[in-house]
């Protein structure tokens, strides 16, 4: 299976380097990114996280903005203009900014969490917290009856976005 799945916890150690789980790592490879791109979630208090897939995502949310408009700069800003680009060393380990520490609100644990194309890097107890919020809303999204593809207007599955 391509992507990032499943959730890990690691420590930062005193130079603020954290091990990326192997699973991440190897989709990282397979997606033929070298490093590790993030920014700071610009809805969450966590990192996004990813590689290609990750930013082909970004930019074909921008291509949707037409260029030289305050729109496209302002998404253009937050999601190339304030991210980081960080090195895998050989033992597998990122060193995390500060700026991405502070954002996150991370101290000495990581949590890592996969969600399909990206990932995402946050402070387990506010992980634990959203995880909980995000759950009774997936809950309810599912629970939702879903229109058809003929009512929806298109051929897409239920709940993709076009």
């Amino acid at each position: 299976m391509a992507g990032f799945v499943s959730h890990f916890t690691n420590r930062l150690d005193a130079k603020g380097r954290v091990s990326v789980p192997a699973t991440f790592r190897a989709a990282l490879v397979r997606d033929g990114f070298d490093g590790l791109y993030c920014f700071p979630s610009p809805h969450l208090e966590a990192v996004d996280a990813g590689g290609n897939d990750l930013i082909a995502e970004i930019q074909k949310r921008l291509d949707g903005y037409s260029t030289l408009t305050a729109d496209h700069d302002s998404v253009s800003t937050a999601l190339f203009g304030i991210s980081e680009i960080l090195k895998i060393d050989g033992d597998g380990r990122v060193v995390l900014s500060q700026a991405i520490r502070e954002h996150a609100g991370i101290n000495d644990q990581v949590t890592f969490v996969g969600q399909g194309f990206k990932f995402q890097i946050w402070e387990p107890e506010r992980f634990k917290a959203h995880r909980a919020e995000a759950m009774k809303r997936a809950l309810a999204v599912l629970a939702a009856p879903q229109p058809s593809a003929a009512q929806a207007g298109g051929d897409a599955a239920p709940g993709v976005v076009q």
